[in-house]
């Protein structure tokens, strides 16, 4: 059973508070005819704050395409190791037990993708896998655990190391003054994290049962305008009520399982925005306090895109987990728009000490394969 281990979160030391980002609305658009509106927007998120690459006033200069896209990849490449070193520790693996490295980002563009760059670097194996997702937004965070969850399910011996790196900052538009491109200011944060699904042992969430969804006729409410100036953020206004129609595929999709979605022991939903948690706690009919690891996340980071279900994985880690067997779904939502969709059960490898999920990088409980593989050159 492929299993999700504790994922490692890094958030970059520059912080904008929510009063800094009310207080510089009004003061760069202090004769916008909506700015009221934004201003209650951006008010009702709930975001106390964000972390970003760059101190405020070089995040509100636009230099051009090419030097935002230049400091996006020395961004990744100088904070992404530590990250991945970090998740491996968690799962009690090194990088030579790595079959496939799934990185997905949609701020910033590199080709080759970082993952070249990490198998060059970190010594993961020459034949690993590479899988970068750009094109699923916030979503792509769900469809990596997806992705991985196929992978060690077609090899079980496989093991599966997930990066997202988000530099959202990176995409800041002055000259974009519509009320979604405001709020989105506002709302996005910062973050890189990792996580590794283990195709045997670790402790965690045990995947047992993925699907994806796409709303129909949606494809312009999350999108992308790719111009001189880089990638313009465009958001629809229809997109906090998707919950109504994605909440059924929810429901579907534990039903299959034979599961029922409302009653389920844990939650981990991408965190858009607060009325997504809201919605999507009334269709379910569950408290709102069962995503409290998600908007968590919302409150102290902003939405990290694909970063947030990992972060929010993260946060459940830290509460100290759960029984054996308590049973919950994963969800990301992006552009499309997409539902990326998981059910799992938590465990706990027996052969691992708890107090060695959060630091030693020397593994706990290798399997005689990982511990012949950790011999060939892991780091």
């Amino acid at each position: 059973m492929a299993t999700l281990c504790k994922p490692a979160v890094s958030v970059p030391e520059y912080v904008i508070t929510m009063e800094e980002t009310l207080d510089l609305a009004r003061e760069r658009h202090a004769d916008h005819p909506q700015l009221g509106l934004a201003l209650r927007l951006i008010g009702n998120t709930g975001v106390t704050r964000r972390h970003i690459v760059q101190p405020i006033e070089e995040t509100l200069k636009h230099p051009g395409f090419q030097q935002r896209n230049e400091l996006y990849e020395a961004e990744a490449k100088a904070r992404v190791p530590a990250v991945v070193d970090e998740a491996l520790a968690h799962a009690g693996l090194r990088p030579a037990d790595i079959d496939m490295i799934i990185y997905v980002s949609c701020t910033g563009f590199m080709m080759p993708s970082l993952t070249a760059w990490l198998i060059n670097t970190m010594g993961f194996p020459g034949h690993t896998r590479q899988v970068p997702i750009a094109q699923l937004g916030c979503a792509a965070g769900g469809a990596a655990v997806n992705r991985a969850h196929d992978f060690c399910t077609a090899y079980p011996d496989a093991n599966v190391l997930i990066v997202a790196c988000e530099f959202c900052s990176l995409c800041y538009q002055p000259t974009d003054l519509g009320v979604g491109s405001l709020l989105s200011n506002g709302l996005f944060g910062d973050a890189v994290a990792a996580a590794v699904v283990r195709g045997h042992g670790g402790t965690g969430i045990a995947l047992e049962r993925n699907s994806a969804y796409l709303v129909p006729d949606t494809e312009d409410w999350i999108a992308y305008s790719v111009r001189a100036t880089g990638f313009h953020f465009l958001l629809d206004k229809r997109v906090p009520g998707t919950m109504e129609p994605l909440a059924p595929a929810l429901r579907e999709l534990a039903g299959d399982h034979g599961w029922d979605a409302g009653k389920l022991d844990f939650y981990i939903i991408h965190a858009g925005g607060p009325r997504i948690l809201d919605d999507l706690s009334h269709f379910l009919e569950v408290p709102p306090e069962d995503f409290r690891f998600s908007r968590a996340t919302l409150t102290e980071y902003g939405n990290i895109a694909s970063a947030v279900v990992l972060d929010a994985v993260r946060r459940l880690f830290e509460e100290g987990g759960l029984e054996e067997g308590a049973r919950g779904i994963v969800a990301g939502f992006g552009p499309g728009i997409t539902a990326e969709m998981c059910l799992g059960r938590w465990t706990t490898d027996a052969n691992e000490d708890p107090r060695e999920l959060g630091g030693d990088r020397r593994a706990v409980g290798y399997t005689p394969r990982q511990a012949a593989r950790a011999g060939t050159g892991a780091a």
